[in-house]
């Protein structure tokens, strides 16, 4: 099956009330679990590279590819999404590819810069059809630093949406990047305000850190797009090492490599549904 477009999945989500799951791709065999988490579920699912993940594995098309060709070889719908790119050129470079969506990060700029930045991004997609999210606010856990004070104002993001055209945006509204226990709580009420200042579907990074309950409030109070990476990781590797404690002589990689897949698949599934749960599902 071709790939889907983001643009598809997001606005399918957006109007009907409920949450869709981005994961963030690490390997190949992410991507596959993911990817038959999809299959399992029933539900579409967008794959999410990270610019970490790029540099990771030395450069853009190894890992790129591998995903788009991934996606393009399952009956599921499957979106691939550009995740956290501060370098504009990196945005430009999964356009070309063939990417669903990207995301600028300009977060760490002033709000001007920002706008800038995002637009010249903007002009950019919008000639390829690629949808555009940006971050407005920026989310705790990333550059060693957890702020959780700070929060995107609804009156900045109506502006920020206005002046650059962007299709989905990224809130601060209390998760963290990289939490390990899922205690966070988001604020549901700013949630709230933040979807009637904005037409655009809102974004929730840092979701790993989020109880289950907590995310289901958040997209009946207006999220759309739920980005997952390090609960994730933490079943791939809980389930690693629990097959190396059983299997201590084990020497191929694939046979452990492979229970952490399956770990990976069955949680992904769960969470596609759990996030499709609060509206109707199509």
């Amino acid at each position: 099956m071709t790939l889907t477009a983001t643009r598809t999945l997001l606005d399918e989500a957006h109007a009907g009330g409920r949450g869709i799951g981005a994961f963030n791709v690490v390997h190949l065999e992410t991507a596959e679990a993911l990817i038959a988490g999809a299959e399992d579920a029933g539900l579409p699912v967008i794959l999410q590279l990270s610019e970490n993940c790029v540099a990771y594995h030395g450069g853009f098309d190894p890992i790129a590819r591998a995903m788009l060709t991934a996606a393009e070889a399952t009956p599921a719908r499957v979106a691939v999404h550009l995740d956290h790119a501060e370098d504009p050129e990196l945005a430009f470079r999964a356009i070309d590819a063939g990417f669903g969506s990207v995301m600028f990060d300009g977060a760490k700029l002033d709000f001007a810069d920002n706008v800038a930045q995002t637009r010249r991004v903007v002009e950019r997609a919008a000639a390829a059809g690629v949808l555009v999210e940006a971050e407005l606010g920026e989310i705790g856990g990333k550059g060693g630093a957890h702020t959780p004070g700070v929060r995107t104002d609804p009156a900045e993001a109506s502006a920020f949406v206005a002046e650059t055209g962007v299709d989905a945006l990224a809130v601060a509204v209390g998760s963290s990047h990289a939490m390990t226990e899922r205690v966070a709580s988001i604020d549901l009420d700013l949630i709230s305000r933040l979807a009637d200042s904005v037409a655009v579907p809102l974004v929730l990074h840092g979701s790993s850190g989020v109880p289950d309950e907590t995310i289901i409030q958040g997209i009946a109070a207006g999220l759309t797009k739920i980005n997952v990476s390090t609960h994730l990781n933490s079943a791939f590797t809980s389930a690693l090492r629990a097959f190396l404690a059983e299997n201590a002589t084990a020497v191929d990689s694939r046979k452990y490599i492979a229970a952490g897949r399956a770990a990976v698949r069955g949680e992904s599934a769960r969470l596609l549904a759990l996030f499709a749960s609060t509206g109707g599902v199509t």
